[in-house]
């Protein structure tokens, strides 16, 4: 009934100052910063692609999909960005299953947070490095952002954080886009409260410090769908679900309006292979509204090397051990429909 203090963790400052990010890439990350912030802000008309794995739990497996992502992008680099899904930290709605590689390198083994941290700034520094891509992952604890706040080019708040006051200010600090998924009630107006929240500065405690933020004007909505009282899943990524946010946007009057469609999770019920249609009805509703275009800009897409999903323990290579997801062929594939379709 009460709390172990097992060890104390290194701070950001300490793990940062062992495990810097090399020089050589530095510039690299400024460049792809620049470049996504083009977007939400409408300098750039190029179309994002947040993808990969629904949880990074093999750092072999990431890396060569990553890999693959970068030959990919050479040949659609005009119309598409591409940010991998370096997901280390996983939500768990009951708070029992695998919570990703920040609490469990190994997801045979034993929590070990200080490993944890140590392997997923590792992770991150080397897809940098070998692929020359900087990567998207969610920020499930506030307190462990500024481990990785000088790797990320991308932050996403999840559905069951989205209305945590502390996601919130932090987010308010950040200098990369963060963006505010919907809460499972699906009610939208949650959504944008806290999209208006992070675009402001704050004072607050953080880490043991009174800080001051700037606001992060890239704050962003995710649309993933949402679930009714009885738990039946109910998608919002339909032209009327875009048009109604574009509408919201329109009234609070805040800053790059911008949405990027997760075509998984409720929007298509956890049915992986439907992300490939629901990706296509977004370009739909793009060609057919010039508001819906000029919001959306891109989509979060759940894919990695083997199709599906495997139990902790059958050890198939490349395979999502939480969430299923898209096979490669079929990733593929829809990158280049994507790129036909813009």
């Amino acid at each position: 009934m009460s709390f172990d203090f097992i060890r104390k963790l290194p701070t950001p400052e300490e793990i940062r100052r062992d495990y810097p990010v090399p020089e050589q890439v530095v510039k690299m990350k400024e460049e792809r910063d620049k470049e996504i912030a083009d977007i939400f802000t409408g300098k750039s008309d190029k179309f994002l692609m947040i993808i990969g794995p629904c949880s990074a739990d093999n750092e072999e497996a990431v890396i060569d999909y990553v890999t693959r992502l970068v030959k990919v992008q050479e040949k659609i680099k005009d119309k598409i960005l591409i940010i991998p899904r370096i997901y280390t930290n996983k939500p768990r709605t009951t708070g029992q299953g695998y919570k990703g590689m920040l609490h469990q390198p190994d997801p045979e083994k034993k929590p070990d947070m200080l490993h944890g941290l140590l392997a997923i700034r590792h992770l991150h520094i080397r897809a940098m490095k070998e692929t020359g891509m900087t990567s998207a992952d969610e920020m499930l604890y506030t307190d462990n952002y500024r481990y990785l706040s000088d790797i990320l080019s991308y932050v996403a708040v999840g559905a069951r954080s989205v209305e945590n006051q502390q996601h919130r200010l932090t987010s308010s600090g950040m200098d990369v886009p963060c963006g505010m998924k919907n809460p499972t009630s699906g009610t939208l107006s949650v959504m944008i409260n806290s999209i208006m929240a992070a675009q402001m500065g704050h004072t607050f405690l953080y880490r043991g410090w009174e800080v001051e933020t700037t606001g992060n004007p890239l704050t962003h909505a995710i649309l993933r769908g949402s679930q009714n009282k009885n738990g039946h899943t109910i998608p919002n990524y339909h032209y009327e679900d875009l048009m109604f946010l574009h509408d919201l946007y329109e009234e609070k009057n805040l800053v790059n309006p911008a949405v990027i469609v997760d075509t998984n999770h409720s929007n298509s019920a956890k049915q992986y292979k439907q992300q490939i249609r629901i990706a296509k009805d977004v370009l739909h509703s793009c060609a057919c509204s010039p508001d819906i275009k000029k919001l959306v800009k891109g989509l979060m897409v759940e894919s990695y090397i083997e199709e599906g999903s495997q139990k902790i323990g059958e050890h198939i290579y490349g395979k999502s051990i939480t969430d299923p997801c898209l096979g490669w062929e079929d990733t593929e594939k829809l990158l280049y429909d994507i790129a036909d379709l813009l």
